[in-house]
């Protein structure tokens, strides 16, 4: 299905089907203020499962993010983080940055797996944020990639439901996407290191 959701102002009703069927164990693709996401409740293993099959990687192998509300959401799945990371996330999010954490010994079990790491998203995406508000925890998500040789990511939610409509339940078209992925920042050693540069600016 493609569902129309204007950024200005989401539709609650709108919302409230997605949610429902990622409550349901639904995949969906969705816009962030980056690329288009994969998304999927992250509490429901089949569903993380079917992600990994679309993007032809192992789940236990797979680099997911959290996508995240806001950082309160942040200690159910990390652990305890200085006050310099902390500064620092406050000061990026909501915004197109990832930033890699340790992961408490939750990850795991979601993913079935040794995963000692978790990348946290907060998109300052007025449907992304309102979808995982009204669902009430994060989702599992991972950049929609282009078979394009010169678009690295697909930004169009029409060819993206045209190429994905008999794998994912929902496609959102949130407007054209971006082609510059997150800046992702790892946090898990001493010092803070950017391991991507993208479209998030320091």
């Amino acid at each position: 299905m493609l569902l129309k959701i204007y950024p200005e102002n989401p539709s609650p009703r709108k919302i409230k089907k997605v949610v429902e069927c990622l409550s349901d164990g639904g995949v969906i693709i969705y816009p962030t203020d980056t690329v288009y996401g994969l998304g999927c409740d992250i509490f429901h293993q089949k569903a993380v499962e079917r992600i990994a099959r679309i993007k032809g990687i192992r789940k236990d192998k797979a680099n997911f993010s959290f996508i995240c509300y806001d950082l309160s959401q942040l200690s159910d799945f990390t652990k305890p983080i200085s006050n310099d990371v902390f500064r620092l996330m406050k000061d990026k999010l909501p915004g197109p940055f990832t930033f890699i954490l340790n992961a408490n010994n939750k990850v795991p079990k979601l993913f079935q797996s040794n995963k000692k790491t978790v990348g946290i998203r907060i998109p300052q995406n007025p449907i992304a944020s309102e979808i995982i508000k009204e669902l009430g925890n994060p989702i599992v998500s991972t950049s929609v990639k282009d078979d394009d040789e010169i678009l690295e990511y697909s930004t169009d939610p029409e060819a993206m439901h045209e190429r994905f409509k008999n794998e994912v339940d929902i496609v959102i078209d949130g407007g054209h996407g971006d082609n510059i992925a997150s800046t992702v920042v790892d946090c898990t050693k001493d010092e803070i290191e950017i391991i991507r540069e993208g479209k998030g600016v320091f």
